[in-house]
């Protein structure tokens, strides 16, 4: 048995170098957006309670940060908890966040984080969350404020339809008191409302779906009009270094024309 699972693991390896030297030379994508799907699915197959998919799914996201620091990815944006999660029995609900609340605490202290002058950013409509999760978040952003090397950008109590509607009552407000005109309105000016206004690039170069779904659940509805969509077939517990370089590879041979 030892002696199969070193054989897998020696096979796992040659793979995994095989696909880097396939994709080391061509144009990585500036910004890489991840439906992180599958953590419950993944809980049920194994007859355990979905809190402790969640907790996988979590750890996985250290992995996720260390592949896209490796490969240069500058920008990465998380969908973990979207408003049609608080749909959910409340205790689960209440389990996710917490996990949350725990991951976003360990970012403060975060060799990593600092280290590579990463910039941390929760997008969503935050006054749903608990108050500590608000502070925690609060404290997250203020201790990253200032970097503009890389960008982990995690959308919590969000929804796309929501961010439009938000953008779109920013907007207004600026109208009526006469700080901006209708005729100045166009999409560069739209974009500045949205959520991810705060990222060098928005718009996704690759999103990524993990658990074999084939939608985007209404994530980064405006800023995913060119991205190209890589579902794969992995829960997100399982999601491995080279899924994501098979994702990448996806996206280096598809080509890009944004409509011209």
């Amino acid at each position: 048995m030892l002696k199969g699972l070193l054989s897998a693991i020696g096979a796992y390896k040659i793979y995994e170098r095989w696909l880097w030297q396939q994709i080391k030379s061509g144009k990585m994508p500036g910004h890489i957006a991840i439906i992180l799907d599958g953590n419950r699915r993944w809980a049920s197959e194994r007859l355990v309670a979905s809190w402790v998919g969640h907790q996988e799914g979590a750890e996985r996201v250290n992995q996720l940060l260390d592949w896209c620091l490796d490969l240069g990815v500058r920008c990465v944006t998380l969908y973990s908890f979207s408003m049609e999660n608080f749909k959910r029995v409340p205790l689960e609900v209440e389990e996710i966040l917490q996990i949350i609340e725990k991951k976003l605490q360990e970012i403060l202290t975060d060799k990593r984080i600092h280290e590579n002058k990463v910039k941390v950013k929760v997008i969503g409509r935050i006054k749903l969350l608990p108050k500590s999760l608000q502070e925690l978040i609060r404290k997250a952003e203020d201790a990253t404020k200032k970097y503009d090397k890389q960008f982990l950008t995690v959308a919590l109590a969000y929804g796309g339809r929501a961010e439009i509607v938000d953008a779109a009552k920013k907007i207004a407000e600026k109208v009526k008191r006469g700080q901006l005109s209708l005729e100045k309105i166009d999409e560069d000016t739209f974009e500045k409302f949205l959520y991810t206004s705060h990222i060098p690039n928005p718009d996704p170069d690759l999103i990524i779906r993990t658990s074999g779904e084939e939608r985007l659940s209404g994530f980064l509805l405006w800023q995913s009009a060119y991205s190209e969509l890589c579902f794969l077939d992995a829960y997100w517990p399982d999601f491995r270094r080279i899924d994501l370089l098979r994702a990448v590879r996806t996206y280096q041979q598809r080509k890009r024309r944004f409509g011209k």
